[in-house]
């Protein structure tokens, strides 16, 4: 069956839906200004429709602190508040997910990961890839790392060497009051002024700050990104007016229309696309169409993702106007063992998976060894 079949069908009849949770322990803990994380507590979906199964992966983090959606929090909205309407809808398409959804007020990440998991059906049974679906024009992605706040400067120096001798072509520092000039001076006498590098605040400074946020210009970032609160939108836009370094925004774009807000204020010269965010991998992209008509670069942001949302991530990566690095990571950045094959960069990129979906497979017996709950819920 095509998925013009199954569009012309209304959909695919939603047998039975199953959420999973796992937990992966990281490489190394991931400090930033909200906090440090050592293991990631993951939701993982499963949709089991008339044709086939899709798995999709929210990316909520165990606590509030990123975001107002943490992954208790997500397990019970998508239960007692998403099921019951997909279940009443009888047959779904993934273009159709937000539109059930709708009146069900935010809990975009647990949104998305429904939408993603019956995406991921529905290209399996197209024997389509979720690249192809997405408008990708690239077969492999420049690939950038995350590097957390560090114990100290040499040890700072230490981490990012070694991920540039890996092959990452950009690196984006997490800063906060405190950690911010001296450190980002550091890197910048030690690795030159060729190393693409950016900064990431995740919102941890005031307006107040835009003065000392101005002593980056100095270091020729590619970009600062969220360094004031998510509402805090006029502040950015003076903080753009104020420093040379492009400001970019991440928590603050939820949608289509925050990013065009954003754009149209002058708040984001740059925006990190984030899928679980923003709601789904389909807003995602119409996020990214916006952008690419009027100039705007984008980047694919991270959550530390298992290999499902990893994959599909390098998917919408792959897209034109994509054209930073982004925090689309090989998977030993984070994990020693991952539920899918590993991602392995070549030459400081990776490929576009090609298969259908989400052109990977999960590997049975570490997904049995990391699970922690599985409940199978049906209409």
């Amino acid at each position: 069956m095509s998925t013009k079949a199954v569009a012309d069908q209304g959909g695919l009849t939603i047998e039975a839906v199953e959420l999973r949770r796992v937990r992966l322990p990281l490489v190394a803990p991931f400090r930033t200004s909200f906090g440090t994380q050592i293991e990631r507590d993951v939701l993982l979906v499963r949709v089991i429709t008339s044709a086939g199964e899709g798995w999709g992966e929210c990316v909520a983090l165990r606590d509030p602190l990123y975001s107002s959606e943490y992954v208790d929090g997500a397990e019970y909205v998508i239960r007692h508040h998403l099921l019951p309407r997909l279940f009443r809808a009888g047959v779904m398409r993934a273009e159709a997910v937000a539109e059930a959804l709708e009146e069900v007020i935010g809990h975009r990440m647990a949104k998305a990961s429904l939408e993603m998991a019956i995406l991921d059906a529905q290209l399996r049974v197209d024997e389509s890839s979720f690249g192809g679906y997405l408008g990708a024009v690239h077969d492999r992605i420049d690939c950038g790392v995350s590097v957390g706040i560090q114990e100290s400067l040499p040890r700072l120096i230490d981490t990012v060497s070694a991920y540039l001798e890996s092959g990452y072509r950009r690196v984006k520092m997490k800063i906060e009051p405190g950690w911010d000039i001296e450190p980002v001076r550091a890197v910048r006498a030690q690795f030159g002024t060729d190393l693409l590098l950016q900064v990431d605040a995740n919102s941890a400074y005031l307006p107040a700050d835009g003065e000392h946020l101005k002593l980056l210009d100095q270091f020729g970032l590619l970009l600062i990104e969220q360094p004031f609160p998510e509402e805090e939108i006029l502040a950015h836009a003076r903080l753009a007016a104020l420093i040379e370094t492009p400001v970019c925004l991440d928590e603050s774009i939820v949608s289509a229309q925050t990013a065009l807000d954003a754009i149209e204020l002058g708040a984001a010269e740059i925006i990190n696309i984030k899928p679980g965010r923003v709601g789904g991998y389909l807003e995602a992209r119409r996020i990214h169409d916006l952008c690419h008509e009027r100039g705007i670069p984008v980047w694919c942001g991270g959550m530390l993702e298992t290999g499902l949302g990893r994959a599909a991530n390098i998917a919408l990566a792959a897209l034109p106007g994509f054209t930073l690095p982004g925090d689309v990571s090989a998977s030993s950045r984070y994990f020693h063992e991952d539920i899918t094959p590993p991602f392995e960069m070549e030459d400081g990129r990776l490929r576009v998976p090609a298969g259908a979906g989400l052109g990977v497979q999960i590997l049975p017996d570490v997904l049995e060894r990391v699970t922690i709950t599985v409940q199978l819920e049906r209409p």
